[in-house]
């Protein structure tokens, strides 16, 4: 394959089970690549790229069949050249609260989590945010993160990256154009955005198209534990928010809990934050997770407080939702009510977010971690040797 989109041709094609021939995943490329395929390979103009994106992001579409704006003879080309493949749903499971996870199957066998929050209503109608992964496992490590002990595997490609929100779309039955009810977007799900950068990249730059899905950039966060590499770049392209999973209110228990995060020292990630790039009424949003016993005192408080009130943002204090065999646990109320109001006395905003879907294990991993020890322990059952 060659032309503009032949650096990502890895993780472009696929190969067609019946013919064995190379397909292009049409997810997997921006309208930039868009144009340049269609205009190589079917040897149609630029506004047939156009109606294709349409089909793909807007309309949802996977068979060219359903396309009847476009030529039959074109359509029936796109088939012997091209697919669209979506992530493919392995389970879902929905909480009390509403939110809902979903486990997803890629197209290599791999899984990977998103997560669907809901949030405000208007007008009667719920609207919702949904977490995005973008690797499959994470390379960073952090000590509380289930994904984290999970090991790396790889990063993901963008139309795996968006394929999400198709997903989610559809189980939503979300198809309005000008006021869906999937509102926000945040890349807090498996993996480290800034350690996958490209893909991401490329990610929010289709989001942003008008005649795609849609997004404003005030309508997508991105989250990052602490890396040096990207966070320039993401700043200067204006396509995101910025949240920092800050975790630690000083370098030694940073070290502890997040140990290859901390390879970039706190004071250093704080000094590059104060000259990070906002637009007027923009903010970086800090995350703490609170830890019993970890990070949750009021010593850590006033260590936390001289750091995030030297940089423009505000503060979400996230109340630990244990995993299975993890050896942490969530402090006690009395110790979070009292950071928090020793936070707001030194007038910092910080926001108390407690875990939604804990009975669902809606935290980062867990559900794949889960179904990974239920295999498991099917596989060592004598019963299954039978």
């Amino acid at each position: 394959m060659s032309g503009p989109f032949a650096q990502g041709a890895a993780a472009t094609v696929t190969q067609d089970e019946q013919s064995g021939r190379t397909m292009t995943n049409l997810l997997n490329l921006t309208l930039p690549e868009l144009e340049a395929w269609t205009q190589s390979e079917l040897g149609e103009p630029k506004f047939r790229a156009m109606q294709l994106w349409q089909w793909i992001w807007q309309r949802m579409a996977r068979d060219f069949d359903t396309m009847t704006n476009i030529s039959r003879p074109c359509r029936e080309l796109l088939a012997a050249k091209a697919c669209i493949v979506w992530p493919e749903v392995s389970a879902v499971e929905e909480s009390r609260d509403g939110t809902t996870k979903f486990l997803l199957r890629l197209e290599d066998g791999a899984q990977i989590e998103t997560v669907l929050i809901p949030s405000d209503s208007r007008e009667g109608v719920r609207r919702w945010t949904q977490c995005l992964s973008c690797q499959v496992g994470c390379t960073m490590g952090c000590t509380f993160c289930s994904t984290g002990q999970m090991g790396f595997e790889r990063n993901m490609t963008m139309g795996e990256i968006l394929g999400q929100i198709l997903v989610a779309r559809e189980h939503l039955g979300d198809t309005r154009l000008h006021w869906p009810i999937l509102r926000n977007l945040v890349f807090m799900g498996m993996g480290e955005p800034l350690l996958n950068l490209k893909e991401v990249m490329r990610s929010l730059e289709s989001l942003n198209n008008d005649k795609g899905l849609g997004f404003s950039p005030r309508r997508i966060t991105v989250s990052t534990c602490g890396i040096e590499k990207g966070l320039k770049e993401l700043g200067e392209s204006g396509l995101a928010f910025l949240a920092v999973s800050l975790h630690a209110p000083n370098q030694a228990v940073r070290e502890r809990i997040m140990p290859k995060a901390a390879r970039w020292r706190l004071n250093d990630l704080m000094a590059a934050l104060k000259s990070y790039p906002l637009k007027t009424r923009e903010h970086i949003t800090f995350e703490y997770l609170m830890l019993g016993g970890v990070n949750d005192s009021l010593e850590h408080a006033r260590e936390l407080a001289p750091l995030v009130s030297a940089v423009k943002g505000k503060l979400n204090i996230i109340v630990y939702n244990a995993a299975e065999g993890s050896p942490y646990q969530a402090p006690s109320e009395e110790r979070i009510l009292a950071f928090e109001k020793y936070l707001w006395s030194k007038d910092i905003t910080a926001i108390i977010r407690k875990s939604k879907g804990q009975d669902i294990k809606a935290a980062c991993g867990q559900l794949k971690a889960a179904r990974q020890k239920d295999t498991a322990a099917a596989d060592a059952d004598p019963k299954n040797c039978e």
